[in-house]
């Protein structure tokens, strides 16, 4: 477990230190380029004409991708490394801004039919501000993706985590030979449909994916039975109610 003191190190700027690396891992990586952006993009559906808010959009691949199919988009993260990379990516076609989930966000309320959090907010211990704040921005009937890590990870990789309280664990990546060490603050499920129905949202989907099929091969997991599917990121598509 990480001390407070590791914890503060873990700033918005502290993602500035390996913005290039993590974006290079990303580009082909199994978990976003595979894993996580397809399946975001099979939840959203048509997105033609929708005004969506990335929120935490690292260097822009979703926007990107969103782009592509007829959105209206914009994001922020709080890295201005990151922003920089996703203006090299996008140019003038997204509003971008450097900008911190947990602080109240630049935009009016109800700018957006769709928003997007996807690997955001397992970094973060309180769930209560970031969340009003997307449903703020967010129209009634809006959608919001949410992606963090499954909450069945620590029973299954630290068993000395205690699934039924929000605590933080201390993981070390690898980005394209970056090696970084993030906090992830677990919680349970139940905790998380708390979080969700106190802001505001109400839980239309929850998916477990596979992969994409159309990922290479040589990228899977070695497994005895189906490599498609991992306990990895848990999605969910949240509705804004009145």
């Amino acid at each position: 477990m990480p001390s407070e003191s590791q914890i503060a190190e873990q700033q918005p700027d502290y993602y500035d230190t390996f913005a290039d690396a993590y974006t290079r891992e990303n580009e082909n990586g199994l978990f976003n380029r595979w894993y996580a952006r397809p399946a975001v993009l099979d939840l959203l559906g048509d997105v033609a004409g929708r005004r969506i808010l990335d929120a935490g959009c690292g260097s822009g691949p979703l926007l990107s991708d969103l782009k592509r199919r007829g959105a209206s988009v914009a994001g922020f993260d709080a890295s201005p490394a990151m922003i920089r990379l996703a203006r090299e990516r996008l140019g003038d076609a997204a509003d971008l801004k450097v900008a911190d989930l947990t602080q109240p966000l630049p935009y009016d309320d109800e700018a957006f039919d769709d928003a997007l959090a996807v690997l955001v907010l397992h970094y973060l211990e309180d769930w209560s501000r970031p969340l009003a704040e997307l449903r703020r921005v967010l129209v009634s009937g809006g959608r919001l993706i949410v992606v963090v890590n499954h909450p069945a990870i620590p029973p299954v990789m630290y068993p000395e985590v205690n699934y039924f309280e929000t605590v933080p664990n201390e993981e070390k990546y690898d980005f394209d030979g970056f090696s970084a060490t993030l906090t992830i603050w677990y919680r349970s499920l139940s905790a998380m449909s708390k979080s969700f129905t106190a802001a505001g949202f109400r839980i239309s989907a929850i998916d477990e994916p596979a992969v994409s099929p159309d990922t290479p091969s040589e990228l899977l997991p070695t497994s005895d039975v189906d490599p498609t599917r991992f306990i990895g990121f848990i999605f969910f598509a949240l509705e804004a109610v009145s």
